[in-house]
């Protein structure tokens, strides 16, 4: 993983993977899928090497086991590092995949480890309606238009904005690649509003969206 992560993401890994030891005391190349399944079942809202509440967030159904399969513990089907999702060939529509197991009366999928909602064009619309300044339109509108993840919307540089081309130069995008990304109108109209009218002119930092009161 070193060669294709960020380091932030290493660390958040090996953090992983010490807790998921911590509980199965199992040689690595040993472990199967009921043991993440116990892992989840005694871990879940606490943490495993202390018994400390933890967020649901922080050892959800989703995150510890993101990293046991991106390291290939999990072999579900197919061989190691290799996870079958729900829409992939040969895995039933209505049924879990091999290795996909109940827990506490829920169904534990590992096809994907982060599910995405998609946001409605009414929950997009009500969402910017609630938006208050032109700066927080903008950023949003990265987002929903161009697919920018919220770090490289915090990270875009007055230099990445290429307004005669409508698109924009993510610098350090996940993994660490670069892109131009090509957005509406929409978001360059209300960028501009912003620059001109709520960014603060003594702002010593070149980055594109800042705080609007210091």
């Amino acid at each position: 993983m070193a060669g294709r992560s960020r380091p932030n993401t290493l660390r958040a890994v090996a953090f992983d993977l010490k807790s998921f030891f911590a509980v199965i005391d199992k040689d690595p190349l040993a472990v199967v899928p009921a043991d993440v399944f116990e892992f989840l079942a005694i871990s879940e809202g606490t943490a495993p090497w202390c018994g400390c509440p933890m967020a649901s967030r922080t050892v959800g159904p989703h995150h510890r086991p993101s990293a046991v399969v991106g390291v290939g513990l999990l072999r579900v089907s197919g061989g190691p590092g290799r996870h079958v999702g729900r829409d992939e060939p040969g895995a039933e529509k209505d049924s879990p995949p091999a290795g996909a197991a109940v827990v506490s009366g829920r169904c534990r999928w590992f096809g994907s480890p982060h599910t995405a909602k998609i946001l409605s064009p009414g929950d997009v619309d009500a969402l910017v309606g609630a938006l208050r300044t032109h700066r927080d339109r903008a950023m949003v509108f990265a987002m929903v238009l161009g697919g920018l993840r919220r770090c490289e919307v915090l990270g875009l540089r007055l230099s990445d904005i290429q307004v005669a081309e409508r698109s924009v130069f993510v610098a350090e995008g996940k993994g660490g690649h670069q892109r131009v990304v090509p957005i509406s109108n929409t978001f360059f109209a209300e960028l501009g509003e912003y620059l001109v009218n709520e960014r603060p002119k003594d702002a010593s930092t070149n980055r594109v969206f800042v705080t609007l009161k210091a």
